[in-house]
């Protein structure tokens, strides 16, 4: 009884970090209907303002309480202000741009900080001792709990009850429970939208900077705190629904203490745990605990949906010009080059296999790597227990993501919005732990070794042929589905669901046929990418290679059938050269983003057909 006891004690305490980052984290989505990357930035920016700031005033006027309190106000507040500095200078020029760009922006955001932060306190963690008065512990049924965790179990519930009097008792809160139902009526009444936003901005970054500072004496501040936290973040505000700030809480007392019991009565299922309430619980409430269906927003989303349409005649010659010049690069190029031209081939189908649900579909994933990844081990689980050659693997791998595709689609394609997008990210990272965890079946992260092409595909140029023919000819093939009458049902599904039904085409039926095609491309993809690598890893299905898979499509252009190919041949032709160029790497690629956003706004191949139809003239529309 002790030990529940304690357990219970230790999550709650947890609960209150959590709550804080998910706080701000969903008091930015329901008004800016921002999904903001950098908002785990800004809890590691706390962390380490924390440190410096109270470590200068402890040296100034010794371990006092009130210097302790006082610098964990400081850096919080001047996270806030950072916070909102980003968005007048970034996100308040894209706020008419589509979401999932924003989106982008801010995973830009996060690489710059990233690299601030490693230039600014270097790679070491940086621990801050508990003063005198916080080291001590209190008897609690004759088991002993820290003092300071007993202080933080009532951080959270006092947090609340302010955000609850802002919200309820302020002019500043009614303006934000307004604008989180319709910003644009907001808008009407004359309220200065730019002033709502930044003041949101400096209110949800302030929140996440707070969650940083109370953990540094728990932990040490790190680089990496910001995706160890993100995630959780996501999950907690997914799971008590979006913008609903009691429902942050509630889930937060859950999540933290499905994590306290869970390490202990499940150690080995301690990484997938979360992700399986936050899986189960959207199965059961779709909008979570205590969320509501999601306001459209209006105007302040842009147009209607463009319709997809073939590219001009130059461009399929120039792609074509392209991949001779690729399948002939083994003449004269050296065996670096036809790697990364392998390389290229995989992740063009990786992206367009994504691609085909994002853009005809709408259906937004977190999770795309998984069915990547999927393919990858199932050609090399095939190899190692059925002896299967390549080309058995080949044909295993898509098979093997398309079975999951099917199972996980299911009941993915019932949800819409950012809820979908979490729950693939959910499915995703359960098969990531499983991969990671089911050492005896998976090798773990030391991975499965000796996945090599057969004899006749190990020659000079034979396998970037046969990549070059099963990538390309698969991402043709995504191509032709989107303009057969299947593509032109996805698209009714995703521009009106009532209207697709009203026409007797069932848009969940539909939607979840995108699902499973996608999930087919990407397997293959990772099959191909496991023989030219000759070894799979769980990386392969991790949360950083789902976002390189967004990344590729929304920096190509999600309203053009050529997005995706543009986009990787960008995003891998970048990565490439500013990983080898430069040491603050992550800053550059960061900056890139973002330049990028800003100035093409509907992606790079998106932006080259806004200006072919201009230079054209009402023909060529």
């Amino acid at each position: 009884m002790d030990f529940i006891l304690i357990q219970f004690l230790t999550g709650l305490a947890n609960a209150s970090a959590l709550f804080l980052i998910a706080s701000g984290l969903t008091v930015i989505f329901g008004v800016t209907r921002i999904v903001n990357f950098a908002h785990g930035s800004f809890y590691m920016l706390g962390a380490y303002l924390t440190w410096t700031i109270t470590r200068a005033l402890w040296d100034w006027g010794g371990r006092e309480p009130a210097l302790f309190i006082a610098g964990i106000l400081l850096a919080a507040l001047a996270v806030g202000a950072i916070g909102a500095l980003i968005e007048m200078v970034l996100l308040r020029r894209i706020y008419r741009a589509p979401e999932l760009f924003q989106l982008l922006a801010t995973f830009g955001v996060v690489l710059m900080i990233q690299d601030l932060a490693l230039a600014v306190w270097g790679p070491e963690d940086l621990p801050l001792p508990r003063p005198p008065w916080l080291r001590r512990f209190v008897e609690i049924a004759g088991s002993r709990f820290p003092r300071y965790d007993l202080i933080l179990i009532f951080v959270g519930p006092a947090v609340l009850a302010l955000l609850w009097f802002l919200f309820q008792r302020t002019r500043f809160g009614v303006l934000v429970r307004a604008a989180t139902q319709d910003r644009e009526m907001v808008a009407a009444l004359g309220v200065d939208q730019r002033v709502l936003f930044t003041g949101v901005f400096f209110l949800g970054s302030t929140l996440a900077g707070l969650g940083g500072a109370i953990v540094l004496p728990m932990q040490s501040a790190f680089l990496q705190m910001d995706l160890a936290i993100i995630a959780e973040a996501f999950v907690v505000v997914v799971v008590g629904g979006l913008g609903s700030v009691p429902g942050a809480f509630l889930a937060a007392l859950l999540i933290a203490q499905v994590q306290a019991f869970g390490i202990v009565l499940v150690p080995k299922a301690t990484l997938v745990l979360v992700f399986l309430v936050m899986a189960i619980v959207l199965m059961i409430r779709p909008y979570g605990l205590l969320g509501r269906p999601q306001a459209h927003a209006r105007a302040a989303t842009g147009a209607v949906e463009p319709v997809i349409r073939p590219a001009p005649a130059i461009l399929g010659w120039a792609g074509a010009a392209a991949l001779l010049i690729a399948a002939a690069a083994p003449f004269f190029a050296g065996p670096y080059i036809v790697t990364v031209l392998v390389e290229l081939a995989v992740f063009v189908l990786f992206a367009a296999s994504l691609h085909f649900m994002m853009g005809p579909g709408g259906i937004v994933s977190f999770g795309h790597a998984a069915y990547f990844g999927l393919g990858a081990y199932g050609a090399a689980l095939g190899l190692r227990y059925l002896a299967v050659p390549m080309e058995a693997g080949i044909v295993l791998a898509p098979l093997f993501a398309g079975a999951f595709g099917l199972v996980f689609g299911w009941f993915a394609v019932r949800l819409s919005g950012v809820y979908l997008a979490m729950l693939t990210l959910a499915f995703a990272q359960i098969v990531w732990a499983a991969a990671f965890q089911w050492v005896e079946f998976t090798g773990g992260d030391n991975g499965i070794l000796g996945v090599w092409p057969s004899d006749w595909a190990r020659g000079k140029g034979a396998y970037l042929w046969l990549a070059l023919a099963l990538c390309i000819g698969a991402t043709l093939l995504l191509r032709r589905i989107i303009f057969a009458p299947f593509g032109y049902a996805l698209r009714a599904a995703r521009d009106s669901e009532l209207r697709a039904e009203a026409i007797g085409l069932n848009a969940v039926r539909v939607r979840l046929g995108a699902f499973v095609i996608a999930a087919l491309g990407a397997g293959l993809a990772g099959g191909v990418y496991a023989y030219a690598k000759g070894s799979v890893f769980p990386t392969y299905i991790s949360i950083p290679k789902s976002i390189d898979a967004l990344l590729m499509v929304l920096l190509g252009g999600v309203q053009t059938v050529s997005g995706p190919i543009v986009g990787a041949l960008a995003f891998h032709t970048l990565f490439l050269t500013v990983l080898q160029a430069f040491t603050w790497w992550r800053f550059i690629l960061g900056l890139a983003i973002v330049l990028l956003v800003l100035a093409f706004p509907q992606g790079i191949a998106g932006f080259v057909r806004q200006r072919w139809e201009r230079a054209r003239g009402p023909e060529a529309a």
